[in-house]
């Protein structure tokens, strides 16, 4: 039988009577942050807010913390909770996206790493309208003087 224990790094141990695995927060986030790009609709990740984005430039700077824009999670000895932000695009059920990008953060993190996945907020940051993106790419083309 296995058991799970969380170590002083915030790394998640599992401990079998041939060793322990042990898997970093910064890897349930990266998991995270794939599952959720997967899903059709999502554009991009959001930002968690200002003091998120500072931090995780400090820690992008020296290496540490989780740095994934958009993911925020809270790992526990066989529970994870999960926060997204992410931008979808314009046209998409909401509803719908969120469900499925709460599904397959679920299924990856729990088939991954073997840890149960408590909840998954999701926050809608932002709305992608691919028209105003073609616009802004033709308006750089030309110049406006000649």
């Amino acid at each position: 039988m296995a058991d799970t224990k969380e170590n002083p790094r915030g790394a998640q141990e599992l401990v079998t009577k041939d060793g322990k695995t042990s898997i970093a927060d910064e890897v349930v986030a990266k998991i995270v942050a794939i599952a959720t790009k997967e899903i059709e609709g999502v554009h991009e990740m959001g930002t968690l807010g200002l003091g998120d984005t500072i931090t995780g430039m400090a820690q992008r700077a020296v290496k540490t913390g989780q740095g994934h824009q958009g993911v925020h999670v809270e790992v526990g000895e066989r529970e994870v909770a999960v926060d997204v932000k992410v931008v979808v695009e314009y046209g998409v059920s909401i509803p719908q996206v969120a469900v499925a990008v709460r599904r397959n953060i679920i299924n990856r993190v729990n088939t991954m790493t073997g840890l149960t996945v408590k909840e998954v907020n999701v926050d809608v940051s932002g709305l992608h309208f691919a028209e105003e993106a073609a616009d802004k790419d033709r308006q750089g083309e030309g110049s406006r003087v000649a």
